[in-house]
């Protein structure tokens, strides 16, 4: 039975849903719309977040049953029309179940919300669904904000665990085609016998092989931003900026011999909020009339450049106010000013498209923690004491207590306070 929200209700359910730590939206955003759309498990494919597009809370495999995974969310991710949820049945948790689709294109290349029933569960009413779709663009805005803000110190953990999930997929994808490929090779040998067993072996280990690579494919397409769309979506943001103003914004899409390429997430949203800080100190000056931004990419780098016709009098010092030059340098870039008096100012960011290691490690105390670790020491720094943190994370007390003490020691502190306020400090 399902229980009617109020809009006052409603607005206060999302209050409560955004206000939580990044790592407890998805739980807490389930627990409002199980009272709307009962339902045993959600799950959320979402592009916003290089290193962790999937997550999922409650568990189908709670009875013995295989976890949903990011695989099975693709299709409907792909399939889905945002602004319309979608229910019926598709294969999620290893076998076909009643769910309810719910996309939202607020983020970069969309973001999928899906919510797994029970079998026999009453189809879900529109109003039901059009509140879901509205917390869900709700959310999935607030988690791009995140993105694009981002403060340097959640940017370089974000970036270093984007790069550590990249290398661990390809190593791993690397390791099992050189497996099927011996295999195959095997099995491809006149010299055995039982044709008919050789032939059906082969055709598994091809199937496999072709599932590898385009799962694979898959995850390429969730943590990247292809670089055109990403330059796209800072036309977006720049475009308002100069609609009242007597300077003419010209813009000069990807160039290069990678130009086709994708960007890791990050770094897209970073070169978009690095761009959009340094145009605002160019029209600061007098005498400018015509900005011209550009991005250009190599095998190992972007490079973003805003070139001005002003008066070539711009100085480094409004350059490191705010969080530009820290956003760089979290990224592992860095900024170069060429300025030619009376004829203007060529501003360059150069982001690497993978971090430095030194880099991170000098941003990032944080870096060596894992992710439930991560998720953990944001309830501390909330001031949540051991009951609370199990509740909200779905764990016991006693796992609260061993991740605290890992916590402790690997950021070699001795108190709780002392890792709250280094968190703090981080973030």
């Amino acid at each position: 039975m399902t229980v009617e929200l109020t809009a006052t209700d409603a607005l206060l359910a999302a209050h409560d849903v955004i206000r939580q730590p990044l790592g407890a939206i998805l739980p807490r955003l389930s627990q409002v719309l199980d009272g709307l759309i009962p339902h045993r498990a959600a799950a959320e494919l979402s592009t916003h977040c290089a290193h962790s597009p999937f997550k999922r809370t409650g568990a189908p495999e709670a009875d013995g049953e295989p976890p949903v995974t990011a695989a099975e969310l693709a299709p409907l991710l792909a399939a889905g029309v945002a602004g319309r949820p979608w229910q019926g049945r598709a294969e999620v948790g290893g076998a076909e179940r009643p769910v309810v689709a719910v996309r939202s294109d607020a983020t970069p290349r969309g973001s999928v919300l899906v919510l797994v029933r029970d079998e026999g569960a009453a189809p879900a009413g529109e109003p039901e669904l059009a509140l879901a779709q509205v917390l869900w663009d709700l959310v999935t805005s607030h988690f791009d904000r995140f993105a694009s803000e981002a403060l340097p110190g959640a940017l370089a953990r974000s970036r270093a665990a984007a790069d550590t999930r990249a290398r661990v997929t390809a190593e791993l994808s690397n390791a099992h085609a050189a497996a099927l490929s011996g295999v195959l090779g095997v099995l491809r040998s006149r010299s055995l016998d039982d044709a008919t067993a050789r032939a059906t072996a082969t055709d598994l280990a091809v199937s496999a092989l072709i599932e590898l690579r385009a799962a694979s494919q898959r995850d390429r397409t969730i943590a990247e931003e292809p670089a055109f769309e990403a330059f796209a979506r800072l036309a977006d943001v720049l475009r308002p900026m100069l609609r009242h103003s007597t300077v003419r914004l010209e813009l000069g899409p990807p160039e290069g011999p990678d130009a086709t390429r994708g960007l890791p997430g990050d770094v897209a949203h970073g070169a978009r909020a690095v761009v959009r800080a340094l145009l605002l100190v160019i029209l600061d000056q007098e005498r400018v009339s015509r900005v011209h931004v550009g991005w250009s990419l190599t095998e190992h780098e972007l490079r973003a450049t805003l070139r001005d016709d002003g008066p070539g009098l711009l100085d480094a010092c409004p350059l490191g106010a705010g969080s530009v030059i820290d956003r760089l340098e979290a990224l592992g870039g860095r900024l170069d000013l060429d300025t030619v008096r009376g004829w203007g100012t060529t501003l360059t960011a150069t982001i690497p498209l993978a971090v430095p290691e030194s880099s991170v490690t000098a941003l990032d105390p944080l870096r060596e923690l894992g992710e439930r670790e991560v998720e953990v020491l944001t309830h501390l720094a909330l001031g949540h004491r051991n009951r609370q943190i199990a509740q909200e994370l779905h764990i016991s007390e006693s796992t609260v207590k061993f991740h605290v003490a890992k916590i402790l020691n690997k950021l070699g502190v001795g108190s709780r306070g002392e890792a709250a306020a280094l968190f703090h400090r981080a973030a």
